[in-house]
């Protein structure tokens, strides 16, 4: 009987976690900031990038990701200067950045003059932050080099979260209506490998749609002051779940298996919220 008692407590002292070596501890989770058509400059642009920070100091974000129309100005020495009065704190706060290219970016130098700023090794490339990628496309020019790249890039990954992000939307039902050519050649692209959200701008509102073949659509072009209005989306788009006119951004939190999304108004205010896994 003794003789027994010991084995059972060998047995269970196996089981244990080693000394000094404690159950694993769960994974960070992933969090994401993502701002659109915000570069207005002046007392716009610094009031706008103050919110953020405040947001940032009580929900800490990973990345802040632009999702174009970042400089509204043509002017490459005035979007330095806004861009450093506006987010400059995002370094000290150890928040790295990345930024895509909208249509009012690109009317100087193809938009090459924000490439430091927003972190940009390229008009198009991929980003990861623990488990996510972040592909972030140039939707100014959906040209075949670049299709070709994110087919391949999107092929050969085995993220468990795939996120896009460009300036002009999939789908949008406010002052813009879908973007003919990111329909035909990368919504294919997003359904086939697995994307389960898409991020942009372009319409200065938020708007989120329910998910059409696993990808969900969400847009925000809302971090300037003048913001368009809704209308019925067309026939043949996902449905829209939520619509509204706020200036703010999306905040985003990827834990495990599950991604939370947040809609935020300039007070901190979490306007809409939306969930799921992956």
């Amino acid at each position: 009987m003794h003789r027994a008692a010991l084995v059972l407590v060998f047995v269970f002292a196996l089981l244990l976690p080693c000394a000094g070596g404690a159950a694993p501890a769960p994974a960070q989770p992933v969090r994401l900031i993502a701002i659109g058509d915000f570069g207005v400059g002046g007392p716009a642009e610094r009031s706008f990038g103050a919110a953020v920070r405040r947001f940032e100091a009580r929900s800490a974000a990973d990345a802040l990701v632009s999702l174009g129309d970042s400089d509204y100005t043509a002017s490459p020495e005035a979007f330095h200067e806004n861009w450093q009065a506006s987010f400059g704190w995002l370094a000290g706060a150890g928040v790295e950045v990345a930024g895509v290219l909208g249509n009012h970016d690109v009317r100087v130098e193809r938009g090459r003059y924000e490439y430091d700023e927003l972190a940009m090794p390229n008009r198009f490339y991929r980003r990861a932050i623990g488990p996510v990628e972040v592909y972030l496309l140039d939707s100014t020019s959906v040209d075949p080099a670049q299709t070709a790249w994110l087919r391949r890039a999107l092929s050969r990954s085995k993220a468990r979260w795939r996120i896009a992000a460009f300036h002009h939307p999939a789908f949008t039902c406010g002052t813009y209506l879908s973007h003919p050519e990111v329909v035909a050649r990368w919504v294919p692209l997003f359904e086939r490998y697995r994307v389960q959200l898409v991020l942009s701008g372009h319409d200065h509102n938020y708007q989120r749609f329910a998910p059409r073949r696993g990808v969900r659509y969400v847009v925000h072009g809302g971090g300037g002051t003048r913001h368009y209005g809704l209308r019925r989306c067309p026939s043949g788009y996902p449905r829209r779940v939520a619509a509204r006119r706020d200036q703010g951004f999306v905040y985003l939190v990827i834990r495990g298996g599950r991604l939370d999304g947040f809609a935020v108004d300039t007070a901190g205010r979490r306007t809409d919220h939306f969930a799921f896994r992956g």
